[in-house]
């Protein structure tokens, strides 16, 4: 039970607190306060935070190194217009791979222009975590037929009627959302009434802010609420800002927005926002201006967030243990070659050219024997001389490329060396050098990556636990468990069992498996610090293993 003063915020006797955790968008008033977008055209909305892309062939020279950022960072940094926000989402899911915490989602409510958007966006301040996403309603009004349109032209069409959004649609949404699910989110245009046809990819939020006139109209939607605000704002303020709002933002004229507020705003608030109230848990009167109530929102959230904590990496490091190792896996053969480039790769003296050159040979190596186990269909061809070649051609749309950055990024050349045209995605995972969990920075994966057999890239894997949140991200994204090929050139058997054991449909292909892993998580003997190997960085001395090619 949260109280505080009457006049400040009015909180519900049956308060429900439920756990939930698990983005980037921007649609009209839908604004994403993440670090991370999806797909092509998803950064849209996410604050100027941008990783540096890392060379794919580092510069042999001059031969200077450098110290690797690798130490702990604040979590935010602030400028005079914004907040961005630099801690990464940390695990959401068990070491079986699956989901195990829910997104907390904030429902806002409240009539038109009553402040709802400046309230979540103070919450989202206040709160201070990365992974916020703020999803409006009217992101989800429904497409107008012609007859629909020309009353809306003429300020004769009811936008605030239930029967006016696509509940369908935004329960399904939001649904997925929580569960930690990539969705698309339409983008509405209030000038032409219809939606755009570019849509909008979020994922990954910690949090959801859910706020619309209409946010509690709806039983299902109220089943996915964690939390349920209503903002309470006098008439005649709503009826001016909403003067300011569509004059200016929305191309209407005084009298038309007149029309409509008397004909539809005001008796659709009577009828249909303002009795539930009574399903709010706490009420806002003054919206952004009361401070006391906006603490006591976010001191709960935080309450909850803090309760859902979860530790991956020690849990991986005692499992599976004396286990044989799983028939998904495949190490290229030993060879003498192969041995005889491990033998230089591993060699602390080796300086960075001969390590370069070689660690590229021995990727070349790997991709190949990888795509010898896409699969393949029959396919006959006419030879120049009029003879039939019986073949065989990849079964299924393409193939993606995804690199776990930074050192998962040096494969990306013997890949597109192997595969014409290939398009790549990248996901930066970092060890939180407080809790020593792997965290999620950034993605950038392609449109429509469901349908393609994805290889994933890292240049070592040794507990498994920055692979494991890769390929979590990647079934989150609907790409099916068994077209995901994760490749590495040195992998732990830890490793090797935390992923098999979590994803037992992922193909694990590797040059070479060793046993041993110490007690800072290093595989031994290893191949040491591979990103810092090959780009020529330095850690410091109080270096911990982080993605830079030691891997989790």
């Amino acid at each position: 039970m949260m109280e505080t003063t009457s006049s400040d915020c009015n909180v519900k006797p049956d308060d429900q607190q439920q756990t939930g955790g698990g983005g980037g968008m921007e649609a009209d008033r839908s604004v994403s306060r993440s670090a991370c977008g999806s797909g092509e055209d998803s950064l849209d909305g996410v604050s100027d935070h941008r990783v540096p892309r890392c060379p794919l062939t580092p510069s042999l020279s001059p031969r200077k190194r450098t110290t690797s950022q690798s130490k702990t960072e604040p979590p935010l940094l602030r400028t005079d217009k914004r907040t961005i926000y630099t801690a990464g989402r940390p695990p959401w899911y068990n070491v079986t791979g699956t989901t195990f915490t829910e997104a907390f989602v904030i429902g806002l409510c409240g009539g038109s222009a009553s402040g709802k958007t400046t309230v979540a966006n103070k919450i989202i301040e206040a709160l201070d975590v990365p992974w916020v996403v703020l999803l409006s309603m009217d992101s989800f009004y429904k497409v107008l037929n012609k007859e629909e349109q020309e009353l809306a032209v003429t300020n004769e069409y009811n936008f605030d009627h239930p029967d006016a959004f696509d509940f369908e649609l935004l329960v399904n949404v939001l649904r997925k959302l929580k569960k930690g699910k990539s969705i698309k989110v339409p983008v509405y245009d209030f000038t032409s009434h219809c939606r755009r046809k570019e849509w909008k990819t979020v994922y990954g939020a910690n949090v959801v802010i859910f706020e619309g006139i209409l946010a509690f109209a709806n039983k299902e939607l109220l089943k996915l609420l964690d939390m349920k605000v209503f903002v309470d704002t006098d008439s005649d303020i709503r009826l001016v800002r909403r003067l300011k709002r569509d004059i200016s933002q929305r191309g209407r004229n005084i009298g038309g927005i007149i029309k409509q507020y008397n004909k539809f705003v005001k008796p659709a608030f009577e009828q249909y926002i303002e009795p539930t109230v009574q399903s709010a848990d706490i009420v806002v009167p003054r919206g952004g201006e009361n401070f006391v109530a906006l603490d006591l929102i976010v001191q709960h959230v935080h309450s909850q967030l803090e309760k859902r904590d979860i530790t991956v990496r020690s849990a991986l490091a005692s499992a599976h243990q004396g286990q044989p190792l799983p028939e998904t896996l495949s190490v290229l053969e030993s060879t003498p070659q192969v041995r005889g480039m491990h033998t230089i790769i591993r060699n602390k003296e080796t300086n960075r050219d001969e390590f370069i050159f070689y660690s590229k040979r021995l990727m070349r190596l790997l991709i190949e024997h990888a795509l010898s186990f896409l699969p393949l269909k029959p396919v006959s061809v006419e030879t120049p001389q009029g003879g039939v070649y019986d073949g065989k051609r990849l079964s299924g749309k393409r193939i993606t490329g995804v690199s776990i950055l930074r050192a998962g990024e040096t494969m990306e050349q013997a890949l597109m060396a192997v595969c014409k045209d290939i398009r790549l995605g990248k996901i930066l995972i970092q060890t939180n050098h407080d809790t020593g969990e792997p965290e999620l920075h950034y993605l950038r994966l392609p449109k429509d990556i469901s349908e393609d057999y994805v290889i994933l890239m890292d240049s070592t894997v040794s507990t498994g636990a920055a692979a494991l949140m890769a390929v979590r991200v990647l079934l989150d994204h609907d790409v099916a468990e068994d077209k995901i090929f994760l490749l590495s050139l040195l992998m732990a058997e830890m490793g090797v069992h935390s992923v098999a054991y979590a994803f037992p449909e992922v193909r694990i292909i590797t040059t070479a498996v060793d046993k041993e892993v110490n007690d800072q998580f290093h595989i031994i003997p290893g191949i040491g610090n591979f990103g810092d190997r090959y780009f020529g960085t330095d850690a410091p001395s109080d270096w911990c293993e982080s993605d830079e090619g030691m891997d989790f």
